[in-house]
């Protein structure tokens, strides 16, 4: 078997053998999958047992049914439940089977280790390949008489619902199929400043400018379009200035309209669209424009009164779509941020000539910085990830940020290192970066070392006075009570009536195993993961000097609770430090909600305290010792309790 790893540190990726050995013992595998969201939707009791009333409701007779996007087999297993098949089931023919579909080769290999401690092996066959690689003849008998299925994102379509729905109709399901579920529909509401909104994410409830209303809806049970828009006007319920929809949707699980599951918590969830800011008053209409592709949804908000807007520039909009996360274009819109980069920037130009300045990251703001604030700097952009997109974009925008593109240079793609042939036999002057790496904002903080390791790379070519920025990166972290990740990433049994323990070493669960094991280090967004408090101060681990090529480092520190609670884990994050005289200093902590802080949780929650509360049943310090590995980016973090 074959799985693609991906080397943090340098970005490369390779394919690597995964032995195909059913009789490893549980207790010795790696949690290959913990990365995966498996884990949090597999502990998600509303959603299971909503899918569960909603088979059993639809499945009632012998019939052909067929599961997309299988994962454990959960689904699978409740529809042959449902049809009273299992292992002593002497009948084969497909009017009694389940087909489950699972393209991901590792999750199939789990999926038939569940079915086999669940006996429901022998009606479910197991199919590796994609939903649209099937053949009715081929890999399958007959069309199917039911489809059941959880490929859904956060905005429903991300995972490719509506083309993997077209083919499964067209080639895979009979007629006027049952479906579970059968219909999803979303729905927006206007928001106020999206600031506002970050600040204050626990009174958003107040700060509502519309009532929710309908968006588009899908029904699973017939072929859908791969295109749709709609127009409504939308009456404003107070006043303020929108500057964000936020859009959610609920699934109808079965054809009555009796079992339904939303993605909206207390009473709205993510995600949200951000627009340009409109002022509207109370009880003022708004045309809302919605646009959906096959795989994605766009919105569009237009006022009856005129938008002005005194910083439009003569420049064509379509010139500007460079597709950067929403939380990559947040912190450029961050004036703190900018005010930081921009001072650092300053004061490491300050006195310099026709300096040499190597863009080491796909920071596009720090290429267009250093050449707009230096008039004879000549700029060398390395965007390893963004290439030739964000070359293009650098072109568009150099005369509106008023420098010369002829002073920046990008990298040509492909090359994997500077010599000083690139340079022109000068030395570099100045090596910078955010760290910022496109596509990697779904890994863990210390994974931007990257930037260390580019640094490292880059020694030949570098001036014995070369400013590198940032200077060093500081690891720091707290213990946090953090309730609702730790439940996310329990370890399971049952699900609905099936066993699911054989999952939770590979999912990476922590909790009541048999051989108690820490979680391992996830990233998460803190901020959004319900209730946080921390439990200590802010302490450093450890120190990353990058005046120095990339070395392993080690960190011990003694830490003091300082609130009573229940210790789920540590929060783990970066501070930058952009110069040698630690004057400034961006910070990626849970306080600030642009970044992803790395998670630590404990096999089993600890209750800890401070020792003046004279309480002698709850421990008080903790050491945490940490080391990096820079041969493969890891972060390994231990502690141990007093």
């Amino acid at each position: 078997m074959f799985q693609l790893k991906l080397d943090p540190l340098t970005g490369n990726s390779e394919w690597v053998v995964i032995e195909e050995n059913e009789d490893v013992p549980e207790s010795s595998q790696e949690p290959l999958l913990a990365t995966t969201s498996y884990l949090d939707m597999l502990n998600d009791s509303y959603r299971n047992r909503a899918y569960r009333l909603a088979i059993d409701k639809m499945v009632t007779k012998s019939c052909h049914v067929l599961d997309i996007g299988a994962g454990t087999g959960l689904l699978s297993m409740m529809a042959a439940r449902a049809m009273g098949s299992s292992d002593s089931t002497t009948s084969l023919n497909t009017k009694g089977m389940v087909t489950a579909c699972e393209s991901y080769l590792p999750m199939v290999k789990l999926m038939k280790k569940v079915l086999h401690v669940n006996g429901m092996g022998r009606n479910i066959k197991v199919i590796n390949k994609r939903s649209d690689e099937l053949e009715v003849g081929v890999d399958i008998d007959s069309r199917a008489d039911i489809l059941v299925s959880e490929i859904l994102d956060s905005e429903l379509l991300g995972e490719g619902l509506i083309p993997t729905l077209q083919h499964a109709h067209d080639r895979l399901l009979v007629e006027n199929p049952l479906t579970v579920p059968y219909r999803a529909t979303t729905y927006g509401q206007f928001n106020l400043s999206i600031r506002g909104l970050l600040a204050t994410w626990s009174l958003f409830n107040s700060e509502k400018l519309s009532e929710p209303f309908k968006i588009f809806e899908f029904d699973f049970w017939k072929r859908p379009d791969s295109h749709g828009e709609t127009e409504l006007q939308i009456k404003s319920t107070d006043d303020g200035r929108v500057h964000a929809v936020v859009s959610w949707w609920v699934l109808q699980l079965d054809r009555e309209g009796t079992i339904f599951y939303s993605t909206a918590p207390r009473w709205i969830s993510l995600p949200i669209h951000k627009s340009k800011g409109m002022s509207i008053c109370k009880g003022e209409e708004l045309l809302f424009h919605a646009l959906h592709t096959e795989t994605s949804v766009s919105y569009e908000l237009k006022s009856q009164i005129p938008i002005t807007d005194e910083r439009q520039h003569n420049l064509n909009a379509k010139d500007f779509q460079l597709a950067l996360p929403p939380e990559r274009i947040a912190i450029y819109g961050d004036g703190e941020w900018r005010l930081s980069m921009v001072m650092a920037m300053r004061n490491a130009l300050q006195g310099r000539v026709q300096p040499l300045c190597v863009v080491a990251d796909d920071s596009v703001f720090l290429t267009i910085c250093v050449a707009r604030l230096s008039k004879t700097a000549h700029v060398l952009s390395l965007l390893p990830g963004l290439g030739d997109k964000g070359a293009q974009y650098l072109r568009t925008v150099a005369d509106p940020n008023c420098f010369s593109i002829d002073r920046v240079e990008i990298l040509q793609k492909g090359k994997k290192c500077l010599t000083m042939d690139d340079t022109q036999q000068k030395k570099v002057d100045l090596l910078i970066g955010e760290p910022y790496y496109f596509g990697n904002d779904g890994m863990l903080p210390w994974q931007n070392l990257r930037f260390w390791k580019e640094r490292s790379k880059l020694d030949p070519v570098l001036s014995k006075e070369v400013i590198i920025m940032p200077f060093k990166g500081i690891l720091k972290a707290c213990a946090i009570f953090c309730p609702d990740i730790w439940n996310s990433r329990r370890s399971l049994s049952k699900i609905e009536g099936f066993d699911h323990a054989v999952v939770n070493t590979s999912l990476g669960a922590c909790g009541d195993l048999p051989a108690p094991k820490d979680g391992p280090c996830l990233p998460f967004f803190t901020w959004q993961c319900g209730e946080i408090k921390k439990l200590s101060n802010v302490f450093t681990v450890m120190e990353f000097d990058f005046s120095k090529p990339i070395s392993p480092c080690q960190g011990k520190v003694q830490v003091e609770f300082t609130e009573p609670g229940l210790c789920h884990g540590f929060a783990l994050w970066i501070d930058w430090v952009l110069d040698s005289e630690n004057s400034i200093v961006i910070s990626t902590g849970p306080d600030k909600r642009y970044w992803k802080q790395g998670v630590k949780l404990m096999a089993k929650p600890v209750a800890v305290g401070f020792e003046e509360s004279g309480r002698t049943d709850l421990c008080s310090s903790t050491l945490v010792e940490a080391s990096f590995d820079p041969s493969n980016g890891e972060l390994n973090v231990q502690h141990t309790f007093s």
